[in-house]
């Protein structure tokens, strides 16, 4: 351990946690564990988080259905509302959930230290953003406290909330702040070929063939385009 400990000490690691795992309790520890141990070690994290399964839920209570466009949630008006409280509320578990541990987490979103801002997405996906900007300094001076900056995958547009997807939000705060890593925490094992045998190793030129040829749909494009 102590290796991997001194070759990425001086590096930022970005990690993208999904929705999905939230809906396990032991793993949901398990995760904030490895969280406290490795901030304790003194690696500089980033965590950025999902929450499709429980936005699903909640959309469900409301007799909300929902539409998806290439693997993105469509999100109008009263779409909105609900996904930023929802993202709110598991932003404040995981910073709570940390604190209990003993470590130092700070809640990034849209209603206190909002980094991200966004451009609009295609107009049909209602209020989707892109990342535009990245606020670097506000996650680099909770880093450099030794804490652990929490976003939920939120942006402001003129003060318009907009949805963001996790990966993709993921992807652009690994990029702005040049992290060593991005690792993306999912409940599935990753890219299945049409024989759905787990593919360890893919080019972009293969990316761009496997989403041409329906290979990897859904969900999966949003990451696999990320990455």
């Amino acid at each position: 351990v102590s290796k991997y400990i001194e070759k990425y000490k001086d590096d930022l690691i970005c990690l993208k946690y999904g929705g999905n795992i939230f809906l396990n309790p032991e793993i949901f520890n398990n995760f904030i564990e490895d969280l406290s141990i490795l901030n304790k070690l003194g690696l500089s994290i980033i965590v950025v988080h999902g929450g499709g399964p429980r936005i699903q839920k909640e959309l469900e209570k409301s007799n909300i259905k929902s539409k998806f466009i290439r693997g993105l949630r469509v999100t109008d008006e009263k779409i909105i509302d609900i996904v930023e409280n929802v993202l709110i509320d598991f932003n404040d578990d995981i910073v709570n959930s940390l604190e209990k541990v003993g470590s130092k987490a700070i809640g990034i979103h849209t209603k206190k230290n909002n980094v991200i801002e966004v451009l609009r997405d295609a107009p049909e996906l209602g209020f989707v953003g892109t990342p535009n900007k990245i606020n670097n300094e506000i996650l680099l001076n909770i880093i450099k406290n030794g804490k652990i900056p929490i976003v939920s995958p939120l942006g402001l547009q003129k003060n318009q909330t907009f949805n963001i997807n996790g990966d993709v939000a993921a992807g652009k705060i690994a990029q702005s702040l040049k992290c060593r890593r991005l690792l993306l925490m999912t409940n599935v094992k990753g890219v299945l070929n049409k024989e759905k045998k787990l593919v360890e190793e893919i080019s972009s030129t293969e990316i761009l063939e496997m989403i041409k040829n329906d290979v990897i749909t859904e969900g999966m494009i949003p990451k696999i385009n990320t990455c």
